[in-house]
Order: structure tokens, then sequence, then C-alpha cells
């Protein structure tokens, strides 16, 4: 006779009818067919959560990896500057307001000494967990007035540094990634901000940066799919120390062959299990992206959250937030004391939504209408910007310029209603002509969501006294 698993006795003879097939207790001890089975189901579940742990790094080490190879990327000194809309496009959710400078570094060869350029800038030194280990510019200890920085790696020593003008700080990974925006369209600062930046190794004089520019190629930063992800995570693992908070993910992965001081090189029944297991893990997360349930909206009675929401350490006293984490790290790359944790006039923050006025999910296939009120309260500036669902980067609706996939309150093309609220459209088709200005397209099957980001956010959104209206379909 034939159970069903949460009616099994687990003793002496038993059939059990699960999930995932069928199994054969004889005198307590499962067959060889079902000890394979549960194996099998052991491993893939382990693959699926080990996916969902593992995403900042395997974010970061993809981003690395990519954008050596499409920018040219050779250098200690070498700055990426991220500022056509191909180029952002490769980003996971880029910002797409201001360019990005950006380097990927190791610590391995010992500290890094930052000189860092006076001006209004954001940007931070992150870890390779995207965790921040210290904001720059304008929420940073400088302040928007310049400094030094000294980053130190794991095990390396402050002594040198005692008296030292600089911020010491450090970092928990070998790899670091090293990025700040000019927040302001005035040519003048960024090229200030570049010219005031200065990198080098303790012990040596600063080397020549170089400014990587006008590459203006189509690349993905997304994080590979299937046994190409493991392959990332592998090569990235093996960088790395193991942190104490990490041993028990790392204990799941050995018997998949993904195991640090021994080459990646899986047999047939890992490959598929990996491969099973990366494809369940990212339905697992975006799931959980949709309905975060850790959470609630930040807005009541809409369906707007707040995109990052965890603390920067991405662990209280009593958990590892690897629910919280892999929400944004599906979804998004970096993290800054600035984004996490901003104050009134300082900082940003980050809005989401991927449900309509109805509860619906956003469909590529309707029109709709996103309302803002009037008096956003923002110290500078806000944007709304569309991203796919299926490579979270900006939406590819082939527009060539920002402003297809982005609207900002500094555009001077956007039409604001006269009462100073403003109607923005997403949608397959335009509105009629005089809010043609203000609509972004979507296109066949790609599934879209947006971010609402608020720069240098004042009291009325902390308060909630002025609320963003959910998206309605037009």
């Amino acid at each position: 006779m034939m159970v069903a698993l949460g009616d099994a006795r687990l003793s002496g003879d038993e059939v059990i009818e699960t999930s995932f097939g069928t199994l054969r207790l004889e005198h307590s001890f499962p067959d060889e067919a079902s000890s394979a089975l549960l194996f099998d189901q052991f491993d893939v579940q382990r693959a699926a959560q080990a996916y969902v742990w593992a995403l900042p790094l395997a974010g970061f080490a993809a981003w690395r990896q990519r954008a050596a190879e499409t920018f040219g990327v050779e250098g200690f000194g070498d700055f990426v500057v991220y500022d056509s809309l191909r180029e952002k496009r490769g980003i996971v959710t880029a910002n797409l307001t201001t360019p990005y400078i950006i380097n990927f570094t190791n610590l391995a060869d010992g500290p890094v000494l930052i000189d860092y350029p006076t001006g209004p800038t954001a940007g931070g030194v992150l870890d390779f967990w995207q965790r921040p280990v210290v904001d720059l510019g304008l929420t940073g200890p400088d302040g928007g007035q310049g400094g030094g920085y000294v980053v130190l790696g794991p095990g390396q020593d402050a002594a040198a540094f005692d008296g030292s003008d600089r911020t010491v700080v450090r970092s928990q990974t070998l790899n670091v990634f090293i990025a700040f925006r000019v927040l302001t369209q005035d040519a003048q600062a960024m090229a200030a901000a570049k010219a005031g930046l200065k990198l080098s190794r303790a012990g040596s004089d600063p080397v020549p940066v170089r400014f990587i520019e006008g590459v203006d190629l189509e690349w993905s930063a997304t994080p590979a799919r299937g046994l190409p992800f493991w392959q990332d995570l592998a090569a990235v693992l093996e960088e790395e120390p193991v942190r104490e908070v990490d041993k028990g993910f790392m204990a799941m992965l050995e018997p998949l062959g993904v195991l640090k001081g021994r080459p990646f090189d899986p047999d047939e029944r890992q490959r598929r299990i990996l491969t099973e297991g990366a494809a369940l893990g990212e339905l697992f997360v975006r799931n959980l992206q949709v309905n975060p349930r850790y959470t609630t909206p930040y807005w009541a009675d809409t369906s707007w959250y707040k995109l990052i929401d965890f603390v920067i350490e991405q662990e209280t006293e009593n958990i590892l937030q690897i629910d919280q984490r892999a929400t944004l790290f599906y979804e998004a790359v970096t993290t800054t004391k600035g984004m996490v944790h901003p104050t009134p006039g300082t900082g940003q923050a980050y809005m989401t939504a991927k449900r309509d006025s109805d509860g619906r999910l956003l469909r590529a296939d309707r029109s709709y209408r996103v309302h803002v009120p009037a008096e956003v309260p923002v110290a500078q500036f806000w944007s709304l910007s569309l991203y796919s669902e299926d490579t979270r980067r900006p939406y590819d609706n082939g527009g060539t310029d920002i402003r297809s996939v982005s609207l900002d309150s500094r555009d001077d093309q956007l039409k604001f209603n006269d009462d100073g609220s403003i109607d923005l459209y997403i949608g397959p088709t335009a509105p009629q002509e005089a809010a043609a200005a203000n609509w972004m397209k979507t296109s066949g099957q790609d599934g879209w969501f947006v971010y609402f980001r608020l720069y240098a956010p004042t009291e009325p959104f902390f308060d909630k006294t002025w609320t963003l209206p959910d998206i309605h379909v037009v």
C-alpha cells in the first residue's frame, strides 16, 4: 500500500509517494533506487539554497569578469566609466541618471590607498559579498571634501598606518569594488573628480589612473544561468578566505564538486544536479522578489517596497539575512551606507514595484500610468527607471538614448501637470501626443519592473506624509 510522505511511518516495509518520486523502504532501509532518488533530491535542494546564498558573490564575480572582457581592463589603476545606454545596459539595474566610475581590485598584494576627490559624489568601497567597507563622498567620512583612505585585506596589519590622517578600513574579502558617481551634470565637476582620484599600494607611489570610456558596447553582467553560474562561483571562492558564517554552505557545496583547494570538475551527475539547482534557486529568488514575505510595502495600501530592506552587514545578532539580500542581489548590485540607511537630505532611497493597483503582476502587453504627485521630497532629483525581469538590466526596447528607459526630474522634455504633478507612462504603445515625451516602451513578453529613486530624500519621505500611488492600468 502506498502512502503520502506526511503519513509515512518510516518503518518496516513501506512505499511512500513524494513530490519527487516513489520511495520504498525494506525493513526500514531505503532500497537502492530510493537511495539514489533521495541523494538527488538532497543535492538539488542544497544546490538551490547555495544559489540563493551565493548571489552577491557570484554577481560581483560575473561583473568583474565580463567588464574586463568587454572594456579591456588590464591594470590596477583601470577605472571603467559607464556613461552611454549600451554601457549601462550591461549592469544589473544600473542607475541611468549619472555616469559610474568603477574599479575592481585585489588586496592580496597588500593594502590599497585611495586619494579621493572633493565634490558632489556618492560612492564606496565594497567587499565581494557586496557589503559596504566604507562610503566615499557625501555620505562617507570625507563628507564630499575629499580625503585619504587605506583599505586593508583580511589579516593585514594596520599598525603601519597608526597616526595617519587617512581613514583606515578593513575588508573581509581580498577582492574589493571601488566606485563612485558624480551627482551633477556639470562637466567640470566630472573632470575635477577624475583629476583628483589616485590609487596606490601601501609603500608605493600612486599608479597612473586610466579611465576607460567611450567603449559603447552591448554586454551583460547578469549572473550566468546553469553550470556557468557554478564555474564563476567556484573561481571566486578559490580566491577568498572562507568566513565563519559561510562554512555551512561550503559544506553543502562539497558533495556537488565545489570544494576550495580543488579544481571544479563536476562529473555528469553533479553537472545535472547543479544545473537543476541553479534553475530552482533562481525561481525561489524570483518568487521572493515579487512576494517578499519578510517585509511589507513601504506605503500602506500600495505595492511599493523599499528595495534594500536589510542591514548593511547582512546579518543580525541571530540570523544571516539570506532571503533579504538575495532579493536585492538577484535584481541589483552594490550597497552603501547612503543607499541602505539614507537620512533626511543625504543618500538615496530606492523604491520598487512589480504589481499594479489591482495587485496584478506587471505585463509587457499592457499600458500603465505612474502618477507622481507634486513636491517630490528630494533635495536633489528623482528618477523612474525601467528594467527587464528576465535580465534585470535596463530594458531593451530598441531605444538608443537613456531617456527611452529612464525619466528624471531634471529632464526638460518631460510634461508636468499644472499642479506640479506628473503622469509617466509605460507600455507597448505611446499615449496621446502631448504625453508621448513621458513614455517608456515595453515589448514582446519581456516582463518589467521599475525603480523610483529619490536622491537626498527629505523628511516627507521618511514620515510618509508624501506617498507614491500605485501603478494603474491605462
